[in-house]
């Protein structure tokens, strides 16, 4: 399947200048490819809950992100994408420095995207899988 925005890499870099949350806590994408995104972030205390784990927003954040932009790289030059609905499944404590999260469409549609995405934390240089998220992305129109 051809990218309906053969520039979509640059659309998006160009998009990341405006994601101050990201920035705000030191998110960035590592990978942007046709129907598939990923992203890393050193894990600071603020990301932590009360019991020393990532917390649970955090990792529904990374993983929002890479679907949404996933699904991003995917849509026209004039729409973008926003949620529908999400879904994460959380399998273990985050525990460790860095969170990376692994996006990816895997029904592309007119309007509706279906993705899902993989959070692993790393831990000592040890990879854990700490929790699996779905989501429906929805293309709109915007303006340029």
């Amino acid at each position: 399947m051809q990218p309906k925005n053969p520039n979509f890499k640059n659309t998006i870099l160009k998009k990341l200048e405006k994601q101050f949350f990201m920035q705000h806590v030191e998110c960035q994408l590592t990978e942007i490819e046709h129907g598939k995104v990923s992203a890393e972030m050193p894990i600071q205390q603020f990301h932590l809950q009360q019991n020393g784990f990532v917390h649970g927003g955090v990792t529904s954040f990374i993983a929002d992100l890479v679907m949404g932009f996933a699904a991003y790289t995917m849509v026209s030059e004039n729409e973008g994408t926003v949620t529908s609905d999400l879904k994460v499944a959380y399998l273990k404590p985050g525990i460790g420095q860095k969170l990376i999260a692994r996006g990816y469409v895997i029904k592309p549609g007119n309007l509706l995207y279906f993705c899902e995405a993989d959070i692993v934390c790393i831990n000592n240089g040890e990879e854990t899988l700490i929790a699996r998220a779905y989501s429906t992305m929805c293309s709109i129109k915007i303006n340029p």
